[in-house]
């Protein structure tokens, strides 16, 4: 089994989640985040004072599957978040040792 971590635009949130749907995914768990990579931060202007904002907001998704979906399910993921400017984000594979449902105790695939 993988952990899939992607972190993405906020407004690409909505057509991830289609596509993933349309894979037939059944669970994934949501964060809002912030960060910075090459985009780095941005100035504003706010009731006439400017600021540096450091740290820009994204969204987090955090996907269990199957070790042979990853690709499939990356790819996915790539494609639906992508607006082709810099910021678009960043997809992480982790290997997952072990998966249990805490109201069953099922263990491993019949966990997911």
């Amino acid at each position: 089994m993988k952990k899939i971590e992607a972190i993405i635009k906020p407004f690409r949130l909505d057509e991830v989640k289609e596509a993933l749907n349309q894979l037939g995914l059944k669970g994934m768990t949501l964060s809002e985040v912030k960060g910075y990579g090459r985009q780095r931060g941005h100035t504003e202007i706010y009731r006439g004072s400017e600021y540096v904002v450091d740290f820009i907001p994204k969204v987090k998704l955090e996907i269990i599957v199957e070790a042979e979906r990853v690709e499939e399910v990356v790819e996915c993921i790539r494609n639906a978040a992508n607006t082709g400017k810099v910021g678009d984000g960043k997809i992480f594979v982790l290997p997952v040792e072990e998966v249990i449902r805490v109201r069953t105790g099922e263990r491993g695939r019949a966990a997911i």
